[in-house]
Parts: C-alpha cells; sequence; structure tokens
C-alpha cells in the first residue's frame, strides 16, 4: 500500500482538467495515502479546494536558462523532500520522468513514451486504438488495480468565489437571471483551431437579437488583442473580460453562462467540467480524442479529408474552419442554452 504518492499534470489547461479524475480514482483507491499533485503555475491554482488532494507542487515554467536550472534544483529537492513511494506521470516527456528518477521517487509510473523506458520503473504501452484523452490518463492506471472508471472531469470552487463572479458581472450591466452566452474565440495551439473572428463578431451580433441575453467574451492576454477586435463597437450587453480574469476567475464565470461557444480549447474543457451546455467548433483536430467530455453532441465538425491535420496553422484554404456557417452555430447554441435554465 503507497503511503505518499506525487501525481504530475499535464501542463496544458485542457489536458489538465481532462486529467482530474486520476485524482478522484486514487483518493477511492488508496484512501489513507497522502496525494500530492504536481503542474505549473498558474494551472496549479485550479486545484485549489480540491478534496482529492493533500499537497499542492507548484512550479514556475521560464525560458531563461539561468533561472530554468535553478527551478529545476528547487524541485529536485522538494521531491526528494517529499520521499514519494509511488510517482504517477501524466505527461508523456523525457523530462518529466528524469525529474521523478532525480527527486527519488521510488516508484515511476508512466507511458512508455520518448526513450524514456529506462527512468520508469513500471511502465505502460498506450492504448492500440484511439480513446478520449480522459481514457487515455485512467488506461494508466490499471496497474495499481484501478479500471478504467466513469469518473468525470471535474474543478472545486468556494461559495465565496462564484458569488465574486456574480458580482463582477452584475457590475458589467448584467442582471442574474437574464440569458448569458459565452464566447471563447482564442485557443493555445495555433489559428488552426480557430474559428475566423469575424463569424463569432457575427454570432454576437445574432444573440444580441434578443433583447434580453447578454454576452460574455474570454480570453487571455495573448488573446485579449482579437477578443478586443471582435468586441470593437458592439453594444453594452457584450461583456469583454479577455486578459482581465485569473483561472479560477473564469472558471466561476463560466459556471455562470447558459451555453459557451468556443473552440477545442482549455475554457471549452473547464465548461464541461463545470456542466455548462457547450458547442465546441472542431477543424484541425480530432473530437474524438479531445471533444467536451460528456456532451458529444455539442460538437460541430465538418470531418472534412484534410482533417484532423493537428496543425497549428492551416497551409491551405482553411475550409474545415470555414464550412462552419454563423447560422449553424447560433441554432446549436440556442437549442443547447435550454438544457441549463
Amino acid at each position: 500500500m503507497f503511503q505518499k504518492i506525487i501525481v504530475r499534470l499535464p501542463n496544458w489547461i485542457g489536458d489538465f482538467v481532462m486529467a482530474t479524475p486520476v485524482l478522484t480514482d486514487l483518493r477511492r483507491r488508496f484512501p489513507t495515502a497522502r496525494i500530492t499533485a504536481m503542474c505549473p503555475w498558474p494551472i496549479c491554482e485550479l486545484l485549489k479546494q480540491d478534496p482529492a488532494i493533500d499537497d499542492l507542487l507548484c512550479f514556475s515554467q521560464c525560458e531563461n536558462d539561468s533561472v530554468k536550472r535553478q527551478n529545476l534544483l528547487n524541485i529536485i529537492q522538494k521531491l526528494r523532500m517529499g520521499k514519494y513511494d509511488l510517482g504517477v506521470l501524466l505527461t508523456n516527456s523525457f523530462s518529466s520522468a528524469w525529474w521523478f528518477r532525480l527527486g527519488r521517487v521510488k516508484r515511476r509510473l508512466g507511458y512508455a513514451l520518448d526513450w524514456r523506458s529506462l527512468l520508469l520503473t513500471d511502465r505502460m504501452e498506450p492504448p492500440e486504438t484511439k480513446i478520449h484523452q480522459v481514457d487515455f490518463y485512467k488506461y494508466l492506471m490499471q496497474p495499481l488495480g484501478i479500471p478504467i472508471s466513469e469518473t468525470a472531469p471535474r474543478l472545486f470552487f468556494s461559495d465565496e468565489e462564484e458569488e465574486e463572479a456574480k458580482k463582477l458581472l452584475c457590475e458589467r450591466g448584467y442582471r442574474l437571471g437574464q440569458p448569458l452566452i459565452g464566447i471563447n474565440p482564442g485557443a493555445a495551439y495555433g489559428t488552426a483551431k480557430c474559428w475566423p473572428p469575424e463569424r463569432f463578431r457575427a454570432l454576437a451580433m445574432r444573440f444580441l437579437q434578443d433583447k434580453d441575453l447578454f454576452i460574455l467574451f474570454f480570453g487571455d492576454v495573448q488573446t485579449a488583442p482579437l477578443v478586443n477586435e471582435i468586441c470593437d463597437g458592439l453594444p453594452e450587453r457584450v461583456i469583454n473580460l479577455a486578459g482581465t480574469t485569473n483561472l479560477r476567475e473564469l472558471a466561476c464565470l463560466i459556471k455562470n453562462c447558459n451555453v459557451l461557444v468556443t473552440n477545442d480549447s482549455g475554457p471549452m474543457h473547464i465548461g464541461a467540467a463545470l456542466h455548462t451546455p457547450i458547442v465546441a467548433l472542431f477543424g484541425s483536430t480530432d473530437d474524438l480524442i479531445t471533444g467536451p467530455w460528456g456532451q458529444k453532441e455539442a460538437v460541430i465538425n465538418k470531418h472534412l479529408g484534410c482533417s484532423p491535420c493537428f496543425k497549428r496553422t492551416c497551409s491551405t484554404d482553411f475550409c474545415c474552419m470555414n464550412k462552419i456557417e454563423v447560422e449553424e452555430v447560433a441554432k446549436k447554441a440556442l437549442e443547447r442554452r435550454k438544457k441549463r435554465v
């Protein structure tokens, strides 16, 4: 029986959210173990309030070589001080396995990928068939006596945080109970995942035909200029919070939406984990692998011959996204809005 377990969670927000069921399943399997979750800042902030873990090991990612070296030394020291008897690697990189080896984690469980097999004490071959990313993480748990479960991605927030999100909306003119549609026009991996910005603007104008409806635009600091351009000149019932919220605030705001229209992105997975009805626009990526968990009907994907290509930018005519029409998205969003009253 393991006494101290550390779980290395993924670096990307969407992958991180899809990996959260592993924490729940580990807690059920090892109820008396002390479980530490390890992931980069600021993603680690999303694990505050999580009842499945006892500790958080957060670290910063930095491009500066000297700072990066010092950060690595700090991580190795913390791993050694933790005296973990099991490390679960939900990342597939060589470096993450190397960290656990240097940190003297006794048993190191992970997929035999990226030339790291010799660094693992318990190695698993990836599944041979295509499965959803949530199940891909769960599949790794089988050597621990944890079968693939029905556990869904989940996030936890305090009542105070949720009230602060409502207060923020009201400060922008929103009245509780009015229809609220969230729109997330960005995606971290690249423009090939993104519906054209002019379509998002046209979609907002279509929604605004309902005089009681409010629209809430999301985005991080990098996509804020794009969102500002989309929102320029739109009525006051359009609330633009791009680049102004942290991840926990973002999640609480998404939870308030009647529906979220989004590209394949981190906010899409946050919304799915919070049971917000989703309309997910897919082109370059595969919704069978990274679609919103539990909401297959949410996806719009034209399944063209060139997709999924998994490219960051489109080298042709971007037809996979251009074939998704504004009215098609509006109709599905208004239908799915009824899922949450």
